[in-house]
């Protein structure tokens, strides 16, 4: 069984999630296959920075691995996320992006705040989030279908508490975050 969590919150961690997801949501979002380049730079912004902040403190010695299963060290990371977002936001509104990516890097951004804001007292999945996130994003451009998908948020909340990274609760907390944030989108 822990190997099979293992494999799962390794192929479906919030970089893969956004890298598969944002440039879907762009494209969906636009119209047009020019969204799936602006969905690109959001999963640049918002996975693949991120991503390689992680890393890179990593090398570092800072963090064991990818997880920082430690709440008190994720403060930095949150912070390297807000602005990557916000930077991607900037330069897809002085490219022209469309409305609608411009409106899913702002539930993301949302969505991160929330997380920060959370993890000052409790331990909040950020993989459930991400998951959950990017399913509700795809059913709100595009079709109520893709909430199929949030099997894929299931098995990664099931991985997180399988590998003792996560409570129940921690991980269904994330994945209601990430819900909710994303569903602002239908307002915006």
């Amino acid at each position: 069984m822990a190997v099979a969590a293992r494999r799962v919150t390794d192929v479906l961690q919030p970089r893969n999630v956004l890298l598969a997801g944002m440039p879907a949501v762009g494209a969906l979002a636009a119209g047009h296959w020019t969204g799936l380049l602006w969905g690109l730079l959001g999963a640049l912004c918002a996975g693949i920075v991120p991503a390689a902040y992680i890393e890179w403190e990593r090398g570092r010695g800072r963090w064991g691995d990818r997880h920082v299963v430690d709440r008190t060290q994720r403060a930095p990371i949150f912070l390297v996320i807000l602005g990557s977002i916000g930077t991607g936001s900037l330069l897809m509104v002085a490219g022209g992006a469309p409305v609608g990516i411009l409106t899913a890097m702002l539930a993301l951004w949302v969505m991160t705040v929330g997380l920060l804001a959370v993890n000052t007292v409790w331990k909040i999945s950020v993989d459930s989030a991400v998951a959950s996130s990017v399913v509700t994003l795809l059913a709100c451009v595009d079709s109520a279908w893709w909430l199929t998908a949030y099997a894929l948020t299931a098995a990664v909340c099931w991985s997180r508490v399988a590998l003792r990274y996560h409570t129940p609760a921690q991980t269904l907390a994330g994945a209601a975050l990430g819900a909710a944030t994303s569903l602002a989108y239908l307002v915006g």
